[in-house]
């Protein structure tokens, strides 16, 4: 009789372990792959990550995550719904409410914490019990190519008051909030997607900027922390956060009396694939560096996993304990955190299906028309913020069909391609006959024939402009000033961080490009009513 082999025998408990700590992706939409499910259910393992590539509706993806639960019935489903730019549950719609920027414009904790357990009802509802969301960085660099409108903003105060509404908000719904990027990715102008960024400030302005919002977070009884792929010499001048001891260990995991944030919850890493680590320490060597460090869960979340991979993972883990560079009891310590949260979890979700229909009230099913799209609604256009410089001409409310011209920079990696934003359908369903057209990066030399094209196709009717952060993109900062200085009634709406000083006849920050904050805007251009709360600047 031949010998089991290793994905069909049964793990042994340090196998067990090892499982327990990663949570990969996958491919499919309608039943996982068989590897992971038998993983789930006998071989330790205890999460999953879901993305877009996983959703095509509501009901799709409860489906999905039953055939999880059935493996698994304390299985930690994790999705990153951050809202606004960064959703996955409307990955092709565009999100029925506005993401954290906005929020934090608005600064009504109380709309944030509302907001926040709607998300959390539907994803219950979905069979989702952990989002890697909120953003606890406070995005004090303007270039930030990654966080932008992500955070809540660049004052640490209202971060952390915002961070702590969402994470209550969330957690109220009895799903677990994952708040990130620690120690804050928000003074940084690369993103670890691609390269490893450096923050180079001291131990104090580390202090009162980028862990005020996480300490907030764990006093409020955040369940996870994400850690960030970032050089911090403040702190380690060798290891990014997510492999080193001394910022996971001895700064998030110490007491408060020794100077740490004294967090006993789950650690879980960012995306180990991302290149800010594999690039130089690869996905399983850096693996064991992370739960050696003091992270407790493995996220792989921008490439699918397959069954060779993870098996890869665990073995290195293996490897580690028996070499003795990795203690068991570290390894079986993370592996415990993770089950317990899975536990917590499990019975929070028993709880709000017990209390009937949960996420019903929250239910848009992409529409944006439940209580989770009104309540999008209603902090997207509260959100909005109108301006003009001196000596504008009047703005004059659209009545018939414009032309809609959308400078698109390149996608960030977090947010992804495949979510749509812009302002033409929105304004098309208020103007029927509104044209438009998107344009990518414009060489300076070809600024002009552009300019003069988009004239052309606009004609008679009048022109919207729509960037998003103009202020780090000097080509579409040029494109912008030729086209106002050709027509200065043109409108610009902002759906990005509005750095830039205001331009055009009528100027309109939306603080995020999410669904809702396009329809806010058509709403403005078209003049509808200004809601309570959005101010005139």
């Amino acid at each position: 009789m031949s010998a089991p082999t290793a994905a069909s025998r049964k793990p042994d408990a340090l196998e067990r372990d090892a499982l327990a700590v990663l949570h990969p992706t996958f491919h499919g939409t309608d039943t996982p792959p068989t590897w992971l499910l038998r993983l789930l259910e006998s071989g330790g393992m205890t999460g999953v990550g879901l993305f877009g590539r996983n959703v095509v509706s509501d009901e799709q993806v409860t489906g999905l995550t039953a055939r999880l639960h059935e493996a698994n019935p304390e299985v930690l489903i994790a999705i990153d719904e951050e809202g606004g730019d960064v959703t996955r549950l409307e990955v092709r719609t565009g999100s029925s409410v506005p993401g954290s920027l906005a929020l934090g414009a608005v600064d009504d904790p109380d709309l944030t914490r509302a907001v926040a357990a709607e998300l959390g009802r539907r994803l219950v509802a979905r069979g989702i019990t952990l989002n890697w969301a909120p953003s606890a960085d406070v995005n004090s660099n303007p270039d930030n190519p990654v966080i932008g409108s992500r955070s809540f903003g660049a004052d640490p105060a209202l971060v952390a008051r915002h961070t702590v509404a969402y994470v209550e908000g969330l957690q109220s719904a009895g799903v677990a909030a994952c708040v990130k990027h620690f120690p804050g990715h928000g003074d940084t102008d690369v993103d670890s997607h691609l390269a490893m960024p450096r923050i180079g400030v001291d131990r104090d302005t580390l202090t009162e900027r980028e862990l005020l919002p996480f300490r907030a977070a764990i006093a409020a009884g955040t369940r996870c922390v994400m850690s960030a792929h970032i050089l911090v010499p403040a702190l380690d001048p060798e290891l990014p956060g997510t492999l080193s001891p001394a910022v996971l260990n001895g700064l998030l995991r110490a007491p408060v009396s020794e100077g740490g944030l004294g967090f006993e919850g789950v650690i879980v890493t960012d995306g180990m694939e991302m290149d800010a680590v594999a690039a130089r320490w690869g996905v399983e060597r850096g693996n064991v560096l992370a739960i050696a460090a003091g992270a407790d869960a493995i996220c792989v979340g921008g490439t699918p996993s397959d069954e060779a991979e993870v098996l890869r993972m665990r073995d290195a883990l293996v490897a580690a304990v028996r070499s003795g560079e990795l203690p068991e009891e570290r390894l079986h310590d993370a592996a415990e955190r993770v089950r317990a949260l899975g536990r917590w979890t499990a019975a929070r979700r028993a709880e709000a299906l017990a209390s009937g229909n949960p996420g019903t009230a929250g239910d848009t099913g992409g529409t944006g028309r439940g209580s989770a799209g009104n309540i999008g609604t209603e902090a997207a256009r509260r959100a909005v913020r109108i301006s003009a410089p001196a000596g504008a001409p009047p703005f004059a409310p659209l009545t018939g069909p414009a032309h809609v011209l959308v400078l698109t920079p390149a996608a960030n990696v977090a947010v992804g391609s495949e979510t749509p934003w812009g302002l033409g359908p929105a304004l098309t369903r208020l103007l029927p006959g509104t044209t438009t057209d998107r344009r990518g990066r414009t060489a300076p030399d070809a600024v002009p024939a552009v300019v003069e094209e988009v004239l052309r196709e606009a004609g008679e009717r009048r022109l919207v402009v729509v960037v998003r952060d103009v202020h780090r993109h000097a080509w579409m900062g040029e494109t912008l000033a030729a086209l106002v200085a050709a027509r200065p009634d043109t409108a610009v709406v902002e759906m990005g961080v509005p750095q830039a000083p205001p331009s055009g006849a009528l100027h309109i920050a939306t603080h995020g490009a999410a669904r809702v904050c396009a329809e806010a805007a058509a709403e403005v251009l078209t003049g509808g009513t200004i809601p309570r709360g959005t101010a005139r600047t």
